[in-house]
């Protein structure tokens, strides 16, 4: 696997090979690597002649300096675990090259996106995500780019910033990887002590309990109930939301429609967020 820090260097390389008809994949991630992140590896490999992997922990969306602070660097196994899984490429860049002091910040036209969910709860987080992707994009031309579904909002807010920045590519969205217990894989994993890993199983529950109650009624007594279940198993819950594909709210189920479960919730200074689609 070859690495590459500066984004000149990484550019030349990955326009050389288009000139020679190779297909790129491209997987960008802020390290801690797990094997959800693997797993978008391996979707990339199957689809492309070449797959780039990037770690870069992007201060600009964090809206809390001490998270970022905390976020887990474990560069050394991040490495061993691309290698193992046949990487072609990681580009592993430092702030300056991604941020150099002359580069103009754009701001995104996100509509709604911006002011639910996450972007109520984190203002200024999805221009900062924004932001950084739309950098490593104009750095990594790829073909396919593959993303996890366990953070669905951010995956339409990609979808936009590409939409609205014209980039030429195909986008992947790829099944949530979960423990065996059903707790979605996540780098913030690390940060949760014993006891706290075996309560954050409750998610997972709260997902299986709303698709085993959902109904044609309304929708807001099964969000209620789950929220008061995950404040029960000690969470300070942020929302317990039900809507549709474009995370638009639904009070009512037609009994066709997909329903999209949403939830974010504090374990003590853990923020943990999760999805799963239940119709």
């Amino acid at each position: 696997m070859r690495i590459y820090r500066l984004s000149a260097e990484m550019t030349g390389f990955i326009d050389n090979q288009r000139k020679t008809g190779q297909k790129i994949g491209f997987v960008p991630t802020m390290g801690a690597l797990h094997q959800g992140h693997i797993s978008l590896i391996n979707e990339s490999k199957n689809d492309n002649n070449l797959t780039i992997c990037s770690i870069f922990v992007n201060p600009t969306q964090f809206n809390n300096a001490a998270d970022f602070q905390k976020y887990p660097i474990t560069i050394e196994n991040d490495i061993n675990l691309l290698e193992l899984a046949g990487c072609d490429i990681l580009f592993l860049p430092s702030i300056e090259e991604i941020y150099p002091t002359q580069l103009t910040k754009e701001h995104y036209d996100l509509g709604s996106l911006e002011t639910i969910l996450e972007g109520k709860y984190r203002p200024g987080h999805f221009q900062g995500v924004c932001l950084v992707v739309d950098r490593l994009l104009s750095i990594i031309h790829c073909d396919d780019l593959y993303l996890g579904q366990k953070d669905y909002q951010q995956c339409m807010v990609i979808e936009k910033l590409v939409e609205l920045k014209n980039y030429d590519l195909k986008m992947h969205f790829c099944e949530t990887i979960r423990e065996n217990d059903g707790l979605a894989m996540s780098s913030r994993n690390a940060r949760l002590n014993e006891s706290e890993r075996i309560q954050a199983t409750a998610i997972y529950d709260t997902f299986l309990y709303i698709k085993n109650n959902i109904s044609l009624e309304s929708l807001d007594g099964i969000k209620k109930t789950a929220q008061e279940a995950l404040t029960s198993k000690g969470f300070i819950v942020d929302y317990v939301a039900l809507t549709n594909e474009k995370l638009e709210p639904l009070d009512i189920w037609d009994g066709k429609s997909t329903i999209v479960a949403l939830v974010a919730a504090y374990l003590n200074e853990v923020r943990l967020i999760d999805n799963m689609i239940i119709a």
